[in-house]
C-alpha cells in the first residue's frame, strides 16, 4: 500500500477526432491543464480510434506521438492505449509513462470479434497480465471488451487502483456501468474507467470506489476523483476475503 493517504485521478472522456493531432494536441493540452493530478487515464485507441483503413499509418502517428507524451510526462502517471505496429502484423498496446518512460506496457489479450479486432490486430498474452506497481501504489491494467472476462479479474486481485481505458459501444452501456462496479467491489479496490464520448460510444467513464460508489459525468471531457488509500485499507481491513 502507498504510503500516500490520497491521491487526484482523472479519466478523460473524449470524442476521437478524424485528424489525429488535434488529438494529441487535446490530451496536451489537456495533460497541462491537469499537471496537479497524479494520474490521467485516456480512452482506448484515443488518438486514431480504430482506424483500420489507414492502419499503417495510424501506427505510425501512434509511436511518434508516444516519444512526444514520453517527453511531456514527469512526475505525473499518464495511462492510454495505441496501435502500433509489431514485426508484420499490427497490436493495441496499453503504455503507462511515468518519468519520461514507459514503466509498464501490456498488449490487448481479448479482441472484440464484434469490431473486427480480430481481423486487424494480434492478440496479447493472458500471462502477461498482472500488477504492476509505481511508487508503492500497485495498479493493474484491464482494456476495455476484458472486462467480460473472470479469469482475468482473477490475475489482478490485491490490487489498489485498476485502471480501464475503453472504446465500449453505446447499446452496451449498462454493462461498462455494472462490470466495474462490480470488481471494486470485488476486488476492494479503485478502478478508473476512461471511455469515448462519440456519438456511437457509451461515455459513463467514472472513478469507482472499493465500496462501489461511483464518480460519472457523462457530460464532461474530465472526470475527477481521489483515490483514498484508507478507504482500501479500511474494507480489506473489515470484510475479510480470505
Amino acid at each position: 500500500m502507498s504510503f500516500r493517504k490520497k491521491m487526484e485521478v482523472i479519466a478523460l472522456q473524449l470524442p476521437t477526432e478524424k485528424e489525429y493531432q488535434k488529438n494529441l494536441d487535446k490530451l496536451l493540452l489537456l495533460i497541462e491543464q491537469l499537471d496537479d493530478k497524479a494520474v490521467i487515464v485516456a480512452p482506448e485507441v484515443y488518438l486514431t480510434e480504430y482506424d483500420y483503413e489507414h492502419i499503417e499509418a495510424a501506427a505510425s502517428f501512434s509511436a511518434k506521438a508516444l516519444d512526444v507524451l514520453k517527453e511531456v510526462i514527469g512526475d505525473q502517471v499518464l495511462v492510454l492505449t495505441l496501435m502500433l505496429k509489431e514485426g508484420d502484423g499490427y497490436i493495441n498496446r496499453a503504455v503507462v509513462i511515468h518519468n519520461h518512460t514507459i514503466v509498464y506496457q501490456q498488449e490487448k489479450v481479448k479482441l472484440f470479434k464484434l469490431g473486427d479486432e480480430d481481423r486487424y490486430l494480434e492478440a496479447g498474452k493472458q500471462e502477461d497480465i498482472g500488477p504492476f506497481e509505481i511508487d508503492g501504489v500497485k495498479y493493474a491494467l484491464i482494456i476495455c471488451f476484458e472486462l467480460r472476462f473472470k479469469e482475468l479479474w482473477k490475475q489482478i486481485e490485491g490490487v489498489d487502483v485498476i485502471l480501464v481505458p475503453s472504446r465500449w459501444g453505446l447499446p452496451r452501456k449498462s454493462h461498462l456501468e455494472i462490470l466495474p462496479r462490480a470488481l471494486a467491489v470485488m476486488n476492494q479496490c479503485y478502478v478508473v474507467v476512461s471511455n469515448s464520448s462519440d456519438a456511437d460510444m457509451a461515455s459513463s467513464s467514472a472513478i469507482i470506489s472499493p465500496n462501489g460508489e461511483v464518480i460519472q459525468d457523462d457530460e464532461s471531457d474530465v472526470v475527477e476523483g481521489t483515490i483514498d488509500f484508507g478507504e482500501i485499507e479500511k474494507m480489506r481491513r473489515y470484510i475479510v476475503m480470505d
